[in-house]
């Protein structure tokens, strides 16, 4: 009997220990919806003390709990800069601390120096008009948890379907609320200095390989254009210049043959004209015996009725 006694009281036992943990998780916000939308963000212009650090987002957990040990009072928040599936765990960047002063108020300058004791730096965040929220319950200690696992993935998915330009990814723990929220407007501004000098070196680092890249495409098409220039300029001049000169030669001696051809011409006709110049003292008979005998050259067929005209003017 006492055995049966002791096993339904462990049996009770752990019955109430699994009821206490699922309605732990189900408390925690386990069947809570998600709901993501784009609009006002929960937060307006804000000043906050953070740590920035460089490596993975479960490390994240230390700053929190000493930022909530400095300021009891104060709502954390956590901004992370890079996408783990696309950047190395050990290259993601985030920071985290606590919200000092929200829109018009300023920060309390003790609280200030308190939190930079501690080796925080302060920055502030502007106020934007659209952003994509969602909220999920902070209402136990593993409400984050079931959060970043519930949240996260619609979080980021409706921003990949809508092709939003939406980031950083912060996480802001207000109230008995977890709320998530990544601006759609002055995005830049909500980079800690250090990660916005990082970006920019990045930045300036992909730029300067760009520009040297671009010098070096610029410098082999500009060479290989001055070479296909200088070709060109060489089989352009080689025509022009080279064999002008031979043709040129033969123009000139072509023109002093025709020169010396026209003056050829010129005395032979000279000397053809002189021959047939008349003597002194030649009479009209030796006159038109000349001209039959020229006539003769031209024609032959004439040469006949010349002589029979000849000797007949004979007899």
């Amino acid at each position: 009997m006492s055995d049966l006694m002791i096993l339904a009281l462990i049996f009770f036992l752990l019955l109430s220990l699994v009821v206490t943990i699922v309605g732990y998780v189900l408390y925690s916000g386990l069947l809570s919806e998600v709901d993501i939308r784009t609009g006002s963000p929960p937060i307006k212009n804000i000043t906050i003390a953070y740590k920035y650090k460089v490596g993975s987002y479960r490390d994240c957990g230390s700053i929190f709990t000493e930022s909530c040990s400095i300021g009891p009072k104060l709502y954390c928040i956590g901004a992370y800069y890079d996408d783990p599936d696309a950047v190395p765990v050990g290259k993601c960047r985030y920071a985290v601390g606590s919200v000092l002063s929200e829109g018009e108020e300023k920060p309390e300058e003790e609280l200030v120096q308190l939190y930079k004791k501690f080796g925080f730096s302060v920055f502030s965040f502007p106020e934007v008009t659209h952003a994509v929220t969602s909220h999920f319950p902070n209402r136990t200690s593993l409400s984050f948890m079931l959060g970043l696992y519930k949240v996260l993935p619609v979080f980021f998915n409706y921003i990949k379907e809508r092709k939003l330009c939406a980031h950083p990814f912060l996480e802001i723990y207000k109230g008995d609320l977890i709320h998530y929220m990544s601006p759609l407007s002055r995005q830049i501004d909500f980079y800690v200095p250090e990660a916005s000098e990082k970006e920019k070196k990045e930045e300036s680092e992909e730029d300067r390989q760009t520009d040297i890249t671009g010098c070096d495409s610029n410098s082999e098409t500009s060479s290989v254009s001055r070479t296909l220039m200088s070709e060109s300029r060489e089989t352009s001049l080689a025509p022009s210049s080279v064999p002008s000169l031979p043709e040129q030669e033969d123009l000139r001696e072509g023109d002093a043959h025709s020169e010396h051809s026209d003056r050829s011409e010129s005395e032979g006709s000279a000397s053809s004209f002189e021959e047939l110049d008349l003597e002194p003292g030649r009479g009209p008979e030796e006159e038109d015996c000349l001209q039959a005998k020229d006539a003769a050259v031209v024609n032959p067929d004439l040469l006949p009725e010349k002589r029979a005209a000849a000797g007949e003017g004979e007899e």
